[in-house]
C-alpha cells in the first residue's frame, strides 16, 4: 500500500470497503443527506420519542440511524450525539444498501467512546403517515425529536449494521431480527479501476483491522470468517439467534 494513498481516521478512506451487491438494497426517493457528493440514501440520524417502554424498559427516547453508511456519515453521528447534552440515548439501527464498512467501524468506535447502547429496528414517524419519501425525509433531516413507534419485527441486520452494533456498550437484537452477512468488496469512490493485486492487499489489511475492532468490542471474529467465505463464494449467510450470544454479538438475551 503506497504511503499517502489512503486517508485514514474518522474521515474514512478513499478506497472504501463496501457491502457486496448481494446485500439487500432499498430504493428511496429523497435528496442527498449531505452535500452534493453525498449519496441520496446516506444514513441520517434523528431523535424519536415514543410511549414509555417503546425502546426497552424505562426507555421512550432513542436515536434512529437510517440509511446507507457513506464516507461522511460519521459527521452526522457526532452532530446528533453532541446535541443531546450528555443524554445517552440508545441508537436504533436500520441500515441498508452498499455501505462503507470502514466508516461503519468508525461509527462503532464513536458509539463505544460515548457510552451508547445499540440495537436494531425500524423507526416509524407518526407525521410521515401519508407523506412521500421526500416529504418524510424533510421532517427527519433536522434531527427531531419526532413522535414515533419502533417496529422490531422482521428486521434485518447486515454487516454494516453488525459493525455499528458492535460499538454499543449494551447490544441487543429483537428476536425476529435476521442477521444476514454478505461478502465485502473494495470500492474507490473517486477512481473505479483498482488492480487485482492492490484489491487483494487492501482486502486483507481491512479484514485484519475489522478483526482487531471486533476483538476490542468483545465479539468473536468468527463473524469475519463468515464474511470472508461469502466474499469468495458470492453468497450471503444468516447467523441464527442461537449463535448471537455465543459470538457475543449481543450482551443480553433477545427481546
Amino acid at each position: 500500500m503506497a504511503a499517502g494513498a489512503l486517508r485514514t481516521g474518522l474521515i474514512g478512506m478513499l478506497m472504501a470497503v463496501a457491502v457486496s451487491p448481494a446485500a439487500i438494497a432499498q430504493n428511496i426517493a429523497r435528496p442527498p443527506a449531505g452535500g452534493v457528493a453525498s449519496a441520496p440514501d446516506a444514513m441520517i440520524f434523528y431523535v424519536a420519542h415514543g410511549a414509555d417502554g417503546a425502546c426497552g424498559a424505562g426507555c421512550s427516547d432513542w436515536i434512529a440511524a437510517e440509511g446507507t453508511v457513506q464516507w461522511d456519515t460519521y459527521k452526522r453521528l457526532i452532530n446528533i450525539l453532541d446535541r443531546q447534552q450528555g443524554r445517552k440515548l440508545p441508537l436504533v439501527i436500520h441500515s441498508f444498501g452498499e455501505s462503507n464498512l470502514n466508516v461503519a467501524v468508525s461509527l462503532g468506535r464513536i458509539l463505544h467512546e460515548r457510552g451508547i447502547d445499540t440495537t436494531e429496528g425500524t423507526t416509524e414517524v407518526a407525521a410521515c403517515a401519508g407523506k412521500s419519501d421526500a416529504d418524510c425525509f424533510a421532517l427527519k433531516r433536522p434531527g427531531g425529536p419526532l413522535e414515533a413507534t419502533l417496529d422490531r419485527k422482521d428486521g434485518r441486520c447486515d454487516i454494516a449494521c453488525v459493525l455499528m452494533l458492535a460499538g454499543g456498550i449494551h447490544r441487543t437484537l429483537p428476536s425476529g431480527t435476521r442477521v444476514i452477512l454478505s461478502g465485502m468488496a473494495i470500492r474507490n469512490r473517486l477512481a473505479p479501476n483498482v488492480s487485482d493485486e492492490h484489491r487483494e492487499g487492501l482486502t486483507a489489511a481491512y479484514g485484519e483491522q475489522f478483526r482487531v475492532y471486533l476483538r476490542e468490542m468483545g465479539i468473536d471474529t468468527e463473524l469475519l470468517d463468515i464474511v470472508d467465505r461469502n466474499s469468495e463464494q458470492h453468497r450471503a449467510t444468516e447467523v441464527p439467534p442461537t449463535d448471537w450470544a455465543r459470538l457475543h454479538l449481543v450482551t443480553a438475551e433477545p427481546r
